[in-house]
C-alpha cells in the first residue's frame, strides 16, 4: 500500500466523487480508478459503494480513512523532522493536556524556550490522559502533560508539584452553592456527571465510599467543559478537576471543593525509547532542567 495511493484514497473521499478527485490531483479519472481498484485487490476488500452518485464508504473504507489520515499525518511529521535535523533548531513541539490546573506552568516554560530558540512553535492538543497517552504512541505528539492515576511504564517524566483539586459543577442558583464544601453524602441522590477514565472513576469510587454503588450517574464525559454545558442548563453535577474553571463565567457556573479533599497530581512525559525530532529532543532537555528532574 503506497503513500501516494492513500493519498489518492483520501481525496477522493473528501471530494466524494472520483472525477472531481482526478481533477484535483491532476490526473486523469481511467488512473485514479485503477489505482483505487488495485488497492482494494491488493487489501482484498472492497472500500467503496460505486452504485450512487456520490461516492460512499464501506465500514472497511471508514476504518481505512481513519488510519490512513494517521498514517499521512505521521508520514508529514517525520518527513519535517528529517529536514529539521539538518537545519538550525526551528520546528514545532506537539505537547497535549487536558483541563486541568498544571497547564498555568508551560506558559513560562514555552516562553523561555521560544527566547532561546525563536524559530521554535508549538502545538496544543487538549484531550484526556489516555488519548494524549494513545496519540504518544503513535507518535503523533512529543510529549503529554498527564493526570495521573496513568501507567507510566513506558514513559520518562516529570511531576509537578501543583495539586489538582477535584470540585463539583453547579448551577449558580443551586442549594449546593450555600455551601463551603461538598460531602459524598451532598451528592447521593442527584444527578451526577463523572469522568470518563476508568482510573478516574476508580479514585471517585474511594472517595464516595458506600454512597458510590447507589450514585445517579446520569452522564459520563471526557473534558468538563462539555460537562458544563449540561451543568448550565441544570441536567447534573459534574465532578471535575478545578482546572480551568476559575477562569469561566462564574454567573453561569459555580463550583465547590470536595470534602474531604480529594487531589491528584500531573506528570509532564514522553515516550521513553522513541527517537524525537532535533526540537523536540531539546525541548525535553531543556524541561527537565526547567522543571527539576529530581521531582520525578
Amino acid at each position: 500500500m503506497e503513500i501516494r495511493v492513500l493519498r489518492y484514497f483520501l481525496t477522493v473521499v473528501r471530494e466524494e466523487s472520483i472525477t472531481k478527485a482526478s481533477e484535483v490531483l491532476h490526473i486523469t479519472q481511467p488512473t485514479l480508478s485503477r489505482q483505487l481498484a488495485q488497492m482494494e485487490e491488493e487489501i482484498g476488500v472492497r472500500l467503496f459503494d460505486r452504485g450512487t452518485r456520490k461516492i460512499k464508504l464501506t465500514n472497511e473504507g471508514i476504518l481505512l480513512r481513519r488510519r490512513a489520515e494517521e498514517i499521512l499525518q505521521l508520514v508529514d511529521k517525520t518527513e519535517k523532522e528529517l529536514i529539521e535535523q539538518e537545519e538550525q533548531v526551528e520546528g514545532r513541539i506537539s505537547i497535549g493536556c487536558g483541563e486541568i490546573a498544571s497547564v498555568q506552568l508551560l506558559p513560562e516554560l514555552f516562553q523561555t524556550f521560544h527566547q532561546k530558540y525563536p524559530r521554535v512553535n508549538f502545538d496544543i492538543f487538549t484531550a484526556t490522559a489516555d488519548l494524549v497517552k494513545d496519540q504518544m504512541d503513535k507518535g503523533l505528539l512529543d510529549l503529554g502533560l498527564l493526570l495521573e492515576p496513568v501507567d507510566m511504564e513506558k514513559y520518562d517524566f516529570v511531576r509537578f508539584d501543583m495539586k489538582e483539586r477535584w470540585v463539583v459543577l453547579m448551577p449558580p442558583d443551586s442549594p449546593l452553592a450555600a455551601k463551603e464544601v461538598i460531602t459524598a453524602g451532598d451528592l447521593a441522590k442527584l444527578p451526577l456527571i463523572l469522568p470518563r477514565r476508568m482510573q478516574v472513576q476508580s479514585e471517585l469510587a474511594s472517595w464516595f465510599g458506600d454512597y458510590y454503588k447507589n450514585l445517579n450517574v446520569l452522564f459520563t464525559s471526557n473534558l468538563s467543559t462539555n460537562s458544563a454545558i449540561m451543568v448550565n442548563q441544570g441536567l447534573a453535577y459534574s465532578l471535575v478537576i478545578e482546572g480551568a474553571v476559575p477562569f469561566w463565567d462564574s454567573s453561569k457556573i459555580a463550583y465547590r471543593p470536595l470534602y474531604p479533599e480529594l487531589t491528584a497530581t500531573s506528570v509532564l512525559a514522553w515516550k521513553r525509547g522513541q527517537p524525537f525530532s532535533l526540537v523536540a529532543s531539546k525541548f525535553i532537555e531543556y524541561a527537565k532542567c526547567f522543571l527539576g528532574m529530581d521531582k520525578a
